[in-house]
């Protein structure tokens, strides 16, 4: 399975009759964080979303931001989340999640020349919207990197048939207006959302914000291709329990989706 090809990787596993399962990571996050990368891995993650942290997470939550400013307070910075993303071979693809600021800071063609020369095969911008992108999105193209692109339950009919024209890697389905976070319930509007997505583009469709529980990872995943499982792994983090807590999660969440 090559890291550096993201959309094809999960095109396979999703033809093949596999759920898909991609973990977040806030890269930076304690002396263990790339410990907790291999670990969820390792435990059946199909790809996996490493965060760079940033100081003001607009889409983020307060598990995530909190996140952050953990990351940023010990000296997490992008070319050293990088560089250690370069040091291991998790065996799946890579993709970044990364605010423009960042990508604006560094320009276009240098970081998307960071993000290949570090084996990351994705980036996710939650905050560039697709009709701003096209610098980006020729940039990241030139360099080997997919951009995945965002729909939300508000995208209009003809908004969304331009988004999934231009993402690559998969579509991230926004399961809910808000932030992300961990919610009791599924809300309605995200199996909604993936039907609509999955009737316009043959892209991977994996849904994101509130999955919080293998439950609802298998509830969802009735109408989607897989889900992104965020804020309910880096908790596992934040509460100090390190990789092993991470693999017992993603093991969940595997179970579920493979039931």
């Amino acid at each position: 399975m090559s890291r550096t090809e993201l959309e094809r990787s999960l095109r396979r596993q999703r033809d093949a009759g596999r759920k898909l399962l991609v973990p977040y990571v806030t890269g930076g996050l304690g002396p263990d964080w790339l410990l907790a990368a291999e670990a969820a891995a390792a435990a059946g993650a199909d790809a996996l979303e490493i965060g760079l942290p940033f100081s003001d997470p607009m889409i983020d939550g307060p598990v995530i931001q909190r996140a952050s400013v953990a990351a940023l307070a010990s000296g997490a910075t992008p070319a050293g989340i990088l560089s250690a993303v370069s040091s291991v071979d998790l065996g799946i693809p890579v993709a970044v999640m990364t605010y423009y600021n960042i990508i604006a800071r560094a320009g276009h063609k240098r970081m998307a020349n960071l993000l290949a020369e570090a084996g990351v095969a994705g980036a996710i911008v939650p905050d560039l919207p697709v009709d701003e992108a096209e610098p980006w999105l020729a940039a990241a193209a030139a360099a080997g990197i997919e951009t995945v692109l965002l729909a939300a339950p508000t995208t209009t009919d003809a908004r969304l048939k331009e988004i999934v024209t231009r993402t690559r890697g998969f579509l991230y389905a926004v399961g809910l207006m808000g932030v992300t976070g961990e919610r009791a319930e599924l809300a309605s509007t995200a199996a909604d959302l993936a039907a609509r997505c999955k009737e316009v583009t043959d892209v991977p469709v994996l849904v994101g914000v509130g999955i919080s529980t293998p439950a609802q990872a298998a509830q969802v995943c009735a109408v989607a291709d897989g889900v992104v499982v965020g804020s309910a792994v880096v908790h596992r983090l934040l509460d100090g329990e390190g990789p092993e807590g991470v693999s017992r999660l993603v093991g969940e969440f595997r179970t579920a989706l493979d039931s």
